[in-house]
């Protein structure tokens, strides 16, 4: 009675209603004032974070350790303790997408840092798979196009002055190869003792290739049922796919680093949209071959929407396990085993949480659910290549 006593002859500002409580009951609007000092506001804050902690202890356990538990909690009206369904999927994908765009990047920076060691050293020196005189020499241009990308880069300020005498006994070393490799083609010698002399070409020139992006132009896209503006992105799309993949298979080895790179970044910020029409798919899925349990479609898409927090999850720590096992191995060789199998069981795990899942929810005998985890499993996997093709397409677009 006293919180009641205490609003006595107060108005809703917004709809003149005598309020009750803190919160009107006709439009909802709250008696507090958005107007307030700075403390006010952190305090609000704190509460809020804390609030939204509380449900994360409440919701990240059960959800990984037991199968099927939130979601029937949520069918049985329990959901107050719990982050929704959608919000929980949607953090834990954008977590996972970017855990594993951060190790895609370690990996390309590490394969590119032994490629440029490879390159500095000497090792990609073979030409014996060139089949004639003018592969010879485009592969001559490529390698010295990167050395001279590498002698320029350890040139500025910061560089490594060293790497300018491995470069130049590497860029010896290439020529000599391409010459006895075109004097084994049967290539005169006075040609070959050009390779071996010539001048090494700019870093940002590709003049030896006879398929530089610029001729690999496409053709404008008609396609009579959409409008001009359409089939004019298309077109640019389809160029940039193609500049693209040029750079990517047939670039310098600083162009190739940069379409990788490019590549990377593009699909996975790509990934989370294309994602999200996993969902509804799949709860349509889950809908067709449980038709004769008579639930909501609602119902199938708050299953698909938990059991793709989980995936996310689990992708999220076994990259993480990853990450850890490859910066902890080299000063204790047992972490890195210790890690591979937390890997290991994480990956069992996975489907094995979701058949719990599916048999605990649709309450359905083992022998039933088997078939049926495998027939949407099989589906599954052919959509999930289709949207991850799709978003590797659009990632090339750009």
């Amino acid at each position: 009675m006293k919180e009641l006593t205490s609003f006595e002859g107060v108005k809703c500002a917004n709809c003149a209603t005598p309020l009750e409580g803190e919160y009107c009951h006709h439009c909802g609007q709250s008696v507090h004032s958005v107007l307030r000092p700075v403390h006010g506001l952190l305090e609000e804050f704190l509460e809020t974070v804390l609030h939204i902690d509380g449900r994360i202890l409440h919701t990240l356990p059960p959800l990984f350790l037991k199968p099927g538990f939130l979601t029937l909690e949520y069918f049985s009206g329990r959901r107050v303790r719990y982050i929704a369904p959608f919000r929980l999927m949607f953090v834990l994908c954008l977590l996972s997408f970017f855990t594993m765009h951060l190790a895609a990047d370690v990996i390309s920076s590490r394969a590119g840092q032994r490629h440029q060691q490879d390159l500095i050293s000497g090792a990609a020196s073979n030409f014996d798979e060139d089949h004639n005189a003018d592969v010879v020499r485009k592969d001559l241009a490529r390698k010295l196009a990167s050395l001279e990308a590498l002698r320029e880069s350890n040139a500025r300020p910061g560089g490594n002055p060293a790497i300018a005498a491995q470069v130049e006994r590497s860029e010896q070393q290439y020529r000599a190869d391409a010459a006895q490799r075109l004097h084994d083609l049967g290539v005169p010698a006075a040609t070959a003792s050009a390779a071996k002399a010539a001048p090494a070409p700019a870093s940002s020139a590709d003049d030896d290739y006879s398929d530089k992006p610029s001729d690999w132009t496409v053709k404008p896209v008609s396609i009579h049922w959409l409008p001009a503006f359409a089939n004019e992105r298309l077109t640019v799309l389809d160029q940039h796919m193609i500049d693209n993949m040029h750079e990517l298979f047939h670039g310098t080895e600083a162009q190739r680093t940069q379409a990788r790179e490019r590549l990377i970044t593009n699909v996975f910020s790509e990934l989370p949209e294309t994602m999200l029409v996993m969902m509804p798919c799949f709860a349509l899925l889950l809908t067709l071959f449980y038709l004769f349990k008579r639930r909501l479609y609602m119902e199938h898409l708050i299953v698909s929407l938990h059991s793709h927090a989980f995936i996310f999850l689990s992708l999220m720590l076994i990259t993480l396990a990853g990450m850890l096992s490859t910066w902890l191995r080299p000063h204790a060789a047992w972490t890195g085993w210790a890690l591979g199998l937390c890997q290991g069981a994480l990956m069992l795990w996975l489907p094995v949480y979701l058949f719990l899942m599916q048999k605990r929810v649709y309450r359905q005998g083992g022998l039933m659910t088997f078939v049926k985890f495998w027939l949407i499993g099989w589906c599954y996997f052919w959509l999930l290549t289709f949207v991850l093709s799709l978003a590797a397409m659009l990632g090339l677009a750009h």
